[in-house]
């Protein structure tokens, strides 16, 4: 049970699962039931080996990205079984997934290789489906982001419980893994829980118990004694001998290896624990091997904290204690898994933009009902209705953009990127209107869905891709008409009949019909510190009507304005950054910004 919840926290919680609407949805490829196909809503279907993914932000500073079986081997009459594998301190989500290893490739990509450990687990375990949780933060740090957020115990337990309910139909149970500073997270979310509940079957620490106390023990012998399917797997090795150029680096008390003995010392009051020594390591098991506690010698004094990982203590965490123990691979031995190593998992993370419900009004009703509502009303109204999906489906589908730009020490990069296809609009495909939003409530959806709003740059880029350019349409301004709902009601039916006439079709990276509401250097102008920056309206020669302004203040909105998301994560020269990150980058700001200086202040 949980020890207390805010109800801030509640809402996290609630908000993922109805902002994921990850529903099973069963499409049969033939009439025979053995061959149905269970895919996940929502999910993407990898290149390899067609596993489904999902790739999404959890708030606060999350970034979890979920693998799970391929529709065709996915069996609804199986059990799930959730991974949360916390991530070790300054790795990506990518790096600890894992990759065939090309020349210049980043290191990090060959050190935990978990996407093929899981990959061969999946050729294995036949008892349930086993999906993958990987949880990174914003600052590449468990225990940083733990410091940063008080709460954290009702955080990760909430996040726990909400990747749960999103497989409730088939029996979840959790594994709780964490290479590193992973660990931190497991001793988070044994901070927010009274007693360690039934639907956790597992918790592996792989070199990550730093954070283990005498207080923790009690609550995880208790554990261990409430079910026979319960299993503690515990890797460390002798990090206080273990030496950095020339020096120690751990302190006597401080790593794995004390930690570990800690823990056995402590868990030797409830449980009798046999021993095994070789020279490789000192191995103590309790209970038949449901509790396992493995710590490896270390007498060359070296550094083994990727390396027990990478010689398939992912494998033997989750086997540990089992029938499968020791089958098809040796801990400590050379990788089982190498068959399974393939390319790079896909970088950009999926927009978190929820289902469109099977009830959601239409455009033209969303249009009627705030043809005369005051501004603030309407602008309360636009949010609710595109917070709980009610976009397009064509919205949906990103293009991606590739250039070749110079930093500001001249060195080329490149940059891809993904952008929706068109400007932001409420309804179907059948019955859609684009709808010009003030750039608050624009911010507020782009924080949603994961999203940031464009520079001057990236606006003349995606002019320079489209597939479809179209002439402007202008009204000329009379009174406050340019401002009314009437007003974006005529612009989008104009834009409509100009697509059709020129065979255009929706999806299509479509520019040349509006001003974007874009970030700019301008959002930091002191004498304006409250207005809209907007830009573009190309015509078909190229040019853009609207120069690079900041003139209106920030509630003004007329039918010109658009807004057109760009995922945040945009990839440099293959490796995934924030688009903020790279604004505020002295030498990398210039990738994507066309102003001087970095970008103090990218959003609204």
């Amino acid at each position: 049970m949980l020890r207390f919840f805010k109800s801030e926290v509640i809402l996290a919680a609630v908000f993922l699962l109805v902002s994921l609407m990850i529903t099973f949805r069963t499409s049969s490829t033939s009439s025979k039931t053995n061959d149905a196909q269970i895919l996940l809503a929502g999910f993407r279907t990898s290149p390899y080996l067609a596993e489904q993914e999902f790739t999404f932000l959890y708030q606060p500073e999350a970034r979890i990205h979920i693998n799970a079986p391929s529709a065709a081997t996915f069996d609804p009459s199986k059990r799930v079984g959730i991974v949360l594998y916390a991530l070790p301190n300054g790795n990506t989500i990518e790096q600890t997934a894992g990759k065939l290893m090309s020349p210049g490739n980043d290191w990090h990509f060959d050190i935990q290789h978990i996407a093929a450990q899981t990959r061969f687990l999946r050729h294995r375990v036949d008892d349930y489906n086993l999906v993958v949780a990987y949880l990174e933060t914003a600052q590449k740090s468990w225990p940083a982001w733990r410091k940063k957020h008080p709460d954290n115990a009702l955080l990760i337990a909430s996040l726990a419980d909400s990747l749960r309910q999103i497989f409730s139909e088939n029996d979840p149970f959790l594994i709780l893994c964490g290479h590193s500073g992973g660990g931190s997270f497991i001793f988070g979310y044994l901070n927010g829980v009274e007693t360690i509940p039934a639907e956790v079957e597992r918790i592996s620490f792989l070199d990550s118990n730093y954070g283990y106390h005498d207080e923790y023990g009690e609550k995880i012998a208790e554990w261990l004694k409430a079910s026979v399917d319960n299993h503690l797997s515990v890797i460390a090795y002798n990090d206080s001998v273990a030496l950095y150029e020339g020096k120690p680096f751990v302190s006597p008390t401080g790593g794995t290896w004390y930690r570990s003995k800690m823990m056995l010392r402590d868990l030797s009051d409830h449980f009798a624990f046999s021993s095994e020594f070789n020279d490789d390591f000192r191995k103590h098991e309790a209970l038949g091997g449901r509790v396992q506690i493995i710590l490896i010698q270390n007498p060359e004094r070296k550094i083994f904290h990727t390396v027990l990982v990478e010689r398939n203590g992912f494998i033997h965490g989750m086997l540990s204690g089992t029938v499968l123990e020791g089958r098809g691979y040796d801990f400590w031995g050379p990788r089982a898994y190498t068959e399974w190593i393939l390319g790079e998992m896909p970088g950009f993370k999926i927009l978190n933009i929820p289902s469109r419900t099977a009830d959601a009004i239409t455009g033209s009703e969303f249009i009627e009902m705030v043809k005369d509502v005051p501004f603030e009303e309407r602008e309360g109204k636009i949010y609710r209705e595109i917070s709980q999906g009610n976009i397009p489906e064509f919205l949906r589908k990103t293009t991606t953009i590739q250039s070749v730009s110079e930093d500001a020490e001249g060195v080329q990069h490149t940059v891809k990127y993904e952008v929706m296809p068109d400007y932001l609009a409420i309804g179907s495909d059948e019955d859609f209107c684009r709808i010009p939003v003030a750039p608050k409530t624009a911010q507020k959806i782009a924080d949603l869905f994961g999203a940031s709003l464009p520079t001057r740059k990236l606006v003349d880029e995606i002019y320079e891709h489209a597939a479809l350019k179209l002439e402007p349409v202008a009204y000329y301004p009379v009174g406050d008409a340019n401002e009314r709902v009437a007003q974006f009601i005529r612009h989008n039916r104009d834009i409509e009949t100009q697509r059709r006439r020129q065979g255009g079709t929706l999806g299509q990276l479509t520019a040349g019909i509006k001003k974007d509401v874009v970030v700019s250097n301008k959002l930091s102008d002191p004498e304006r510190t409250h207005h809209v920056t907007i830009y573009g309206w190309h015509k078909l020669d190229g040019k853009a009507i609207q120069p690079l302004t900041n003139v209106h203040i920030d509630t003004y909105v007329d039918y010109s304005h658009g807004v057109r998301f760009i995922n945040s994560e945009i990839m440099v020269d293959g490796v995934p950054m924030g688009m903020a990150e790279v604004l505020g980058d002295s030498v990398l700001y210039k990738l994507i910004s066309d102003e001087d200086g970095v970008m103090g202040r990218v959003g609204y």
